[in-house]
């Protein structure tokens, strides 16, 4: 392909999504959804340039989108689609190539469509080509007016067309390439004597054809992939179409999915082959799934690492963590943010870790909290378990090192180091270090009061129940 500059128009605020956030930063799949056609611009097309036009909440668009390859344009005042592309002038510069406009607010086109279509147009040699799609319910779209010829004579809004161009079924998608010689040109000569007021970016078409110059048409293989999102509604038709698209990717890829429907996975996402993820899981963020993993059902996993063979069960939920090869996890865990589970450990039923490191081979199986900690080999965390890492103004950091047995009901009050093969009797309350292979016992004599029931019944009238 010749050189290639994208604008993505993002200016305008969403009035229909009835929200205080501008619609091109609502999530999409785990991301805002310009992202989609940035990622398109800067990651797929590799632009020269990749300019965005902003409007509404300018600063807050900007400050999620800081990417040294991006530059923002701002059209303080909203006059029409023509104008806010007039306004990257200064910064297109004497660019000499083609100039593909995008939509910050059709998140579905394609990589393969538009690069299909960049080099159509420019097989073509057209100074404009259209994206355009054919639509059963063309409302609120411009639509493309033909020549008998079949050639394009006009694009005519909606609020402007006549009955007659409101029947027509093929529409324009806001979706252009455009020489960039031609394009600053044609905007000159644009005029908003129309019903909304504005300088239409599509008036350019019956300008070129006024200059002999081609105009050219290039049709969306999917009606889908140019969907507008203009409402919550179809902002969550847009995420299950996308959400079906990435399902759809991984399971050619080696991944089993059982109930697809209830599955959530964000773009972001890398799962290895051979493993399977049950109903009702929720994938986010930079994860990346080893191979023969078994997730779910009902589990959500952002952001973690997780190695091969490792089954995370019912219930489960992990958050910035890494996870070695097989092993266990859950079901009714939690681990938070920063903890290392090493090769072959397994956290159980009702167990909560937090910023911590599990060594290899380690087992907390029951209700236990282990927060701020350091965890050896081979350590058993038995039931009941607490690290009592907050003092009520600042954590403290547990050492539990290799082949330590920690009793249930075990209280480890941080900062606390057990040495190695150390033993802690249940019901142990820990202050102080424990020494390599020693046993800990904290308890107060147990004594029996012999007839005390007895006695209370006397005082109170009551008798032992029966």
């Amino acid at each position: 392909m010749d050189k290639l500059a994208v604008i993505i128009l993002a200016a305008g605020k969403g009035k229909r999504m009835r929200s205080g956030i501008v619609k091109v930063l609502h999530p999409l799949l785990g991301r805002p959804m310009l992202s989609y056609p940035l990622e398109v611009s800067l990651e797929h097309l590799q632009a020269e340039k990749t300019i965005v036009v902003v409007g509404h909440q300018a600063e807050q668009i900007q400050n999620a989108f800081i990417d040294p390859r991006i530059t923002f344009v701002q059209q303080k005042e909203q006059l029409g689609t023509g104008h806010a592309v007039l306004m990257t002038k200064p910064i297109i510069g004497d660019f000499k190539g083609t100039i593909l406009i995008l939509c910050g607010d059709i998140p579905l086109i394609t990589v393969k469509t538009l690069t299909e279509m960049v080099q159509h147009h420019q097989h073509e040699g057209a100074a404009i080509t259209l994206l355009t799609a054919q639509r059963e319910n063309p409302t609120g779209y411009g639509r493309v007016i033909r020549l008998s010829s079949g050639k394009v004579r006009k694009i005519a809004e909606e609020r402007d067309a006549t009955k007659r161009e409101r029947g027509i079924t093929e529409i324009n998608t806001g979706i252009y390439c455009i020489q960039a010689a031609f394009l600053f040109q044609a905007l000159g000569a644009v005029r908003s004597d129309n019903a909304q007021g504005e300088y239409y970016l599509p008036d350019i078409v019956e300008i070129a054809l006024r200059k002999k110059q081609r105009v050219s048409t290039f049709p969306a293989p999917d009606p889908v992939e140019v969907m507008g999102i203009n409402t919550r509604a179809e902002l969550a038709q847009a995420e299950e179409i996308l959400a079906e698209r990435v399902r759809q990717h991984w399971m050619a890829e080696g991944v089993s999915i059982q109930d697809t429907s209830s599955v959530y996975i964000e773009p972001t996402v890398s799962i290895a082959q051979d493993t399977v993820i049950y109903p009702n899981c929720y994938l986010r963020g930079k994860t990346t799934i080893g191979e023969g993993c078994r997730i779910g059902p009902q589990v959500e996993v952002a952001d973690s690492q997780i190695g091969n063979r490792v089954q995370i069960k019912f219930c489960t939920m992990i958050t910035e963590s890494r996870i070695a090869d097989d092993v266990i996890i859950g079901p009714f865990s939690h681990l938070r943010s920063q903890c290392e589970v090493e090769k072959e450990a397994k956290i159980g039923n009702f167990v909560e870790v937090k910023k911590s490191r599990i060594g290899p081979g380690t087992k907390a199986n029951h209700l236990a909290y282990i927060g701020d900690s350091e965890v050896g080999v081979g350590v058993n965390v038995g039931a009941g378990t607490i690290t009592c890492n907050y003092d009520g103004l600042h954590k403290h950091r547990t050492i539990i090192e290799d082949g330590v047995f920690v009793g249930s009901n075990t209280a480890l009050v941080a900062p606390v180091k057990v040495g190695t093969g150390a033993v802690i009797g249940a019901g142990t309350t820990i202050t102080k270090d424990v020494p390599p292979y020693a046993l800990a016992v904290r308890r107060t004599r147990q004594k029996s009061i012999k007839k005390w029931v007895l006695k209370q019944g006397k005082k109170t009238g009551r008798g032992p129940q029966e």
